[in-house]
């Protein structure tokens, strides 16, 4: 099984984040937004992160909640549907907070819609 995070996983370009955008299906928790699309051709889902500056100004700090995020994805695409995917940090999360938010992600990104 591969466990890497390679560039077919991710969303990179901005009509990639677009066509998400625009269809503004999303469900939410309390630190994280996820919006999805409908089922992609490509046979697998994809990520893209958004982590503002409103949301933590120190860069070492969204770099850190981007990690969280990358790394659950990346340990469980097998088992989510192939689609879209962008994860919205709504609210900040420390180190303490890391088992909770593995949690939400389960919960909002494993869930058939």
């Amino acid at each position: 099984m591969d466990n890497r995070f390679s560039k077919q996983y991710r969303l990179l370009k901005t009509e990639d984040f677009s066509s998400v955008f625009a269809l503004r299906k999303q469900r939410q928790s309390t630190f994280l937004q996820v919006l999805y699309s409908r089922s992609n051709p490509l046979g697998h889902p994809r990520l893209g992160l958004v982590v503002g500056k409103k949301t933590a100004k120190r860069a070492n700090k969204r770099n850190y909640m981007k990690r969280v995020i990358r790394e659950w994805f990346r340990c469980h695409k097998a088992d989510m549907p192939a689609q879209d995917f962008i994860v919205r940090v709504k609210r900040r999360f420390e180190r303490a907070d890391a088992p909770e938010i593995r949690r939400q992600l389960a919960q909002l990104l494993l869930k058939k819609p």
